[in-house]
């Protein structure tokens, strides 16, 4: 993965805000080999593994609801390029059309199956086959759709530089944004005025202090805080399942 030359950028990203961040991936040429190297390699080893959950979850999407396995929504990647990614559908087959573009919590759209594979992230392992393409990284900025790439200011274009990612330090910071959202009376206007300008700070962050070493440490977080996500669901499960028997013991008593 190298950098293309500058006068061979989008016209729009051709600006000082973005000239910063471009200089200093430019100096980092051997670490943007690598991480496509790695990219490569991983992403290829996960696939050969993980195909048998691949066919499993295939077959689960199938029978629980009407529509393709996959979710191959219109996103945006290095460079400005379109792509359509690769997601295991967990929601209503045409669901873009019938709500926000961002998912809030306990969405009306999410299947059965789809509550399940969310729940574990399973949806999104299907990006190995993004990563292996090049059209994605393990790490890097979450790849937004159209219309909210639209409302980046010029220094949030530099993200387009590398290509878009499975994880990043904005990804696990930013775990909770479903809850957020649900709380908004617009989720699409809280996402571009509230969440979007937050998760920027750590993605040009991550670019300026970019280095190979540090991508693969952001991988270790993300596995991490999903162990800490399940952990905690499922005590909170415990504890509602504790709490409705003791409601439960109680009225029985009575």
């Amino acid at each position: 993965m190298m950098l293309c030359k500058w006068e061979k950028l989008p016209r729009e990203m051709q600006c000082s805000e973005v000239r910063e961040y471009y200089d200093i991936l430019k100096s980092k040429q051997c670490s943007l080999f690598f991480k496509r190297l790695f990219d490569i390699i991983v992403s290829l080893i996960l696939l050969i593994i993980l195909s048998p959950v691949f066919l499993v979850l295939a077959i689960a999407i199938k029978i629980d609801s009407k529509g393709p396995v996959f979710y191959r929504q219109e996103r945006v990647t290095q460079y400005g390029k379109h792509f359509r990614i690769f997601k295991f559908r967990s929601m209503v087959n045409g669901a873009d059309k019938k709500g926000t573009a961002v998912t809030v919590s306990n969405d009306l759209r999410i299947t059965k199956v789809g509550k399940f594979i969310r729940k574990y992230r399973l949806d999104e392992i299907s990006q190995l086959i993004d990563v292996l393409r090049g059209t994605m990284s393990f790490v890097g900025t979450r790849p937004e759709v159209p219309k909210y790439v639209e409302h980046y200011t010029p220094e949030m274009t530099a993200t387009l530089l590398l290509p878009a990612g499975v994880t990043s330090l904005a990804s696990i910071y930013y775990k909770d944004e479903a809850d957020l959202l649900n709380a908004a009376d617009n989720p699409d206007r809280t996402y571009i005025d509230e969440v979007l300008p937050g998760k920027m700070k750590y993605n040009l962050k991550e670019i300026r202090e970019y280095g190979f070493w540090k991508q693969i440490i952001v991988m270790v977080k993300t596995v991490g805080a999903v162990f800490k996500i399940q952990s905690e669901d499922n005590i909170n499960e415990r504890m509602t399942e504790s709490n409705y028997s003791m409601s439960a013991g109680g009225k029985n008593n009575e």
